[in-house]
């Protein structure tokens, strides 16, 4: 039939739903990928993802964007979950509607997290919230009470989770196991126990530089260059304090250590590990010694050098030290220096006295070298090897385990062994003490070598460390005297090396 004229046809017109803008949050636990093949983890996070978009697809909700922390810990306190982090803020600024997780303890397992999150639903009351494995709603006051009492169990399961594994990892200290983990360098990647060749004698060669004066800063960037090392994945930069610790680590001697210090057995010797030891004791206490001892000198100040003479070299007029400084006009071709030696005002001097660092150098280092000939073709000193009060201090340890064990069999009561036990401890941590610095002295000579051998290009090579320890071994202060007027050219004889007596 004809519509009648003037009138209008109307139609039925279905709208669908506009996907609203939501995020998924995925979280891998690195306590279950260390114990399953690397392809069942894989497949656990892809069924993760699968799940959180089926469920997307049933309510409607689009996800736009994957937020995904892998082994990152959702327990720890002082862990900041990148990721987390910037899902809270899109929420916040409105980027996106909602939030699918798969399960609400991969989302949050400390309380404040979920309060934070709970914090932004009411300020955005039409926000979504939805897991795979539970039906909670953030939006409700019943749901946000049900999602308390799950993170709240869920954080008390971390916590005896927690409890066990580091009773566990006591346990296995005490017997000298490993507690897993990637191999630290020094030993194989496929078997913590056995040493690796090439890494070890890296690691030795590092510790004779630092017995021998090179800083660590110079060792690490060397390590850098040469892809040694532990760097991090997809870097080859390693942090200061990461090489210091590969140098010093008492797993090097094979001690065991629970929570960065040395576990003692019943008979107050240190606990052996299942591993192959790269160091003996003697050598290890030594680079620790040599550590400590620069870190009381020179707490928090840097030890770089670049020049030979910097610190070293003083004014002729003001007595004030010299440093050196770079030519910025140096050309290739050109007779000038690339670096000179100048007496600055900045830094408290005259300013009246500088000269070419190339030439100032070489005939330091030639007069060094050669003195040093002298001394030794002079002297026969021989150097004892041994620390004559090894004895002593193994009869001490072996009295505190003799105490300790008449305390267990209760031959001494606990107020006498208290009374006893402290004078031992102190005179076992002197002699300690005192046996590390013996070992130092004596690792330092053997890794200083026999510098009178060595050549001016020899001497020139060596780190720039290493270089002003044989200086100084010879000569208190270089004295640069002024050149006065007319034309500049070298005098080595305004050059005044001042000797150690």
């Amino acid at each position: 039939r004809t519509p009648a004229r003037g009138s209008r046809r109307t139609r039925s017109v279905t709208r669908r739903p506009v996907p609203t803008r939501h995020g998924t949050y995925r979280a891998t636990s690195r306590s279950h990928r260390r114990h399953q093949p690397s392809e069942e983890s894989r497949l656990g996070v892809a069924r993760q993802r699968e799940d959180c978009e089926r469920l997307a697809d049933l309510r409607s909700w689009q996800a736009v964007k994957v937020y995904e922390d892998n082994d990152v810990s959702a327990f720890k306190r002082n862990v900041v979950r990148d990721e987390f982090e910037l899902m809270l803020k899109d929420l916040r600024a409105g980027l996106i509607n909602g939030v699918i997780a798969y399960d609400l303890d991969r989302l949050a397992r400390q309380p404040r997290d979920l309060e934070r999150l709970i914090e932004i639903f009411d300020e955005r009351p039409r926000l979504e919230f939805a897991t795979v494995t539970n039906d909670v709603n953030l939006g409700t006051p019943d749901g946000r009470t049900m999602a308390r009492v799950m993170v709240a169990f869920a954080n008390k399961s971390s916590h005896d989770t927690s409890r066990r594994i580091k009773r566990k990892h006591l346990e296995l200290a005490q017997q000298g196991k490993d507690s897993g983990g990637p191999a630290p360098y020094g030993w194989c990647k496929d078997d913590r126990s056995k040493v690796d060749p090439e890494a070890a004698r890296a690691i030795r060669e590092a510790q004779r530089e630092v017995l021998a004066g090179v800083r660590i800063g110079t060792i690490r960037t060397r390590w850098q260059a040469e892809g040694l090392g532990n760097p991090r994945e997809g870097t080859k930069r390693m942090a200061h304090h990461g090489v210091e610790h590969i140098l010093t680590n008492p797993r090097l001697v094979g001690f065991r250590t629970y929570h960065g210090e040395i576990l003692y057995g019943d008979d107050g010797q240190p606990v052996m590990g299942d591993w192959e030891p790269i160091n003996t004791v003697e050598e290890w206490e030594a680079v620790c010694a040599v550590v400590a001892e620069r870190k009381r000198k020179h707490p928090g100040h840097s030890l770089a050098r670049k020049y030979l003479l910097s610190g070293i070299a003083r004014c002729g007029v003001c007595k004030n030290k010299i440093r050196g400084q770079n030519n910025r006009h140096w050309k290739p071709g050109s007779k000038a220096g690339t670096y000179s030696y100048q007496c600055s005002v900045i830094n408290g001097g005259c300013g009246k006295v500088g000269r070419m660092g190339e030439p100032t150098d070489k005939l330091i280092a030639r007069l060094v070298l050669e003195e040093q000939r002298e001394k030794a073709s002079a002297s026969g000193v021989s150097v004892e090897r041994q620390w004559p009060r090894e004895q002593e201090l193994a009869d001490v340890i072996a009295d505190i385990s003799q105490l300790v064990e008449a305390e267990r069999s209760k031959q001494i009561t606990v107020s006498t062994l208290l009374q006893l036990l402290p004078a031992k401890e102190r005179l076992r941590d002197e002699l300690k003490l005192e046996r590390s610095r013996f070992s130092k002295e004596q690792k330092q000579r053997e890794a200083r070598g026999r510098t009178e051998d060595l050549t001016e290009d020899e001497f020139f090579d060596l780190p720039i460390e290493r270089q002003q320890e044989i200086i100084l071994h010879s000569l208190s202060a270089v004295i640069i005297h002024p050149a006065g007027r007319g034309k500049r050219i070298f005098n080595p004889d305004l050059i005044e090396p001042v000797w150690r007596e």
